[in-house]
């Protein structure tokens, strides 16, 4: 009797039916994990670019995440960053490099990073980067009279650096420099014709005096000796002829055990389909590249990651795009359920925030 009671009471009890998880919600591009991934992806990139300028991060444009197994997933992520004032040679660590304002004639790099975490630590798989300056349209409407980028194998540049260098190498009593590579150029036209220019240099084994006597004996230094340097100048040839040359050597540094410092600068002669892109260092001024910056597309490698992973990066990278739409696309649709008044809605979880200026 009992049994039937309890029978009877279990068949009038309500059923509910268990409703259906909602999709986790994406990965806010703000969100500290998304941060701390982006810092090593960026760090990444600046330790493994052989030629130009530092860069900062901009904005985080899109994260998704891929869960592995337990403590190991695969991170994309989408990054703007934006060039700083410090070469690559630069020791200067990244949170003191300043970055370029916009009417400097600002450069962006676009940035697609795979990276792995494990057990809360991120590695970077494989990446991709190209960089552009803003236009010169741009920096006209707000700056009308600001100089603009020039070609690196300018005539009017090439001569400068060379006018440059041979004037701090005829006036120093330390070592003989020469150049790397000229990482910028600017020339102003009005109200005086003005041409500025950065370049890198290195340390040789001559004095100023033996340099005198036969400069083509002059060789870089080894790289337990390695003494590399930096230069501006600026040269005024109207209306007057004026030239302001300053340069600071850094000194000799350790290179770190996974990337030596020397490999990370004299890279082989990296060629492309575009005429006169070469990449190779150890630049003299007749050989420079003829564009107004040193592009990340060219000048950044992954020697880390396999072959078969930088193939299908591009691939695994366009369907993460399409995975984190459709997440982000259910995950407004489960959200769809009457507020109160005056409910003000979370952000969207990216783009994130810009921490510095949009080109």
């Amino acid at each position: 009797m009992k049994a039937l009671v309890a029978l009877i009471l279990l068949i009038q009890l309500p059923i509910h039916k268990a409703a259906p998880a909602a999709p986790p919600a994406p990965l806010g591009c703000d969100d500290p994990e998304a941060e701390a991934a982006a810092e090593v992806a960026v760090s990444y990139i600046n330790g493994h670019s052989h030629h130009g300028y530092k860069f900062v991060l901009n904005r985080i444009e899109n994260i998704h995440v891929l869960p592995q197994l337990p403590n190991n997933d695969i991170i994309f992520l989408e990054l703007d960053l934006l060039e700083t004032t410090c070469h690559i040679l630069s020791p200067t660590p990244l949170a003191n490099c300043t970055v370029r304002s916009f009417t400097e004639h600002a450069v962006e790099g676009d940035c697609d990073v795979k990276l792995q975490k494990v057990n809360g630590k991120f590695f970077v798989l494989a990446s991709k980067c190209h960089s552009h300056a803003d236009s010169s349209e741009d920096i006209l409407q707000l700056c009308p009279d600001c100089p603009l980028l020039a070609r690196l194998n300018d005539t009017e540049v090439v001569t400068t650096v060379t006018a440059a260098l041979n004037d701090h190498n005829s006036k120093t009593a330390g070592p003989h420099l020469r150049l790397l590579e000229i990482g910028r150029a600017k020339i102003q036209y009005v109200p005086a014709h003005i041409v500025f220019v950065e370049f890198a240099v290195a340390a040789t084994n001559c004095s100023a005096e033996e340099a005198k006597e036969n400069v083509e004996a002059c060789q870089l230094l080894p790289d337990d000796q390695s003494n590399f340097g930096f230069c501006t100048a600026t040269m005024v040839t109207r209306p007057s002829q004026d030239l302001t040359v300053n340069c600071k050597l850094y000194g000799h540094q350790v290179p770190s055990p996974d990337i030596p410092f020397l490999s990370r600068v004299f890279q082989p002669t990296v060629r492309s389909n575009h005429p006169s892109q070469d990449t190779s260092a150890g630049l003299v001024p007749s050989v420079v590249q003829g564009f107004t910056n040193h592009n990340l597309r060219f000048s950044h490698n992954n020697p880390v990651a396999s072959e078969s992973i930088s193939s299908e990066f591009s691939a695994s990278m366009l369907s993460a795009k399409s995975v984190a739409k459709r997440a982000v696309a259910e995950v407004a649709q489960h959200d769809k359920v009457p507020r109160p008044v005056g409910f003000v809605p979370p952000p969207p979880p990216c783009p994130g925030k810009i921490r510095h200026f949009k080109i």
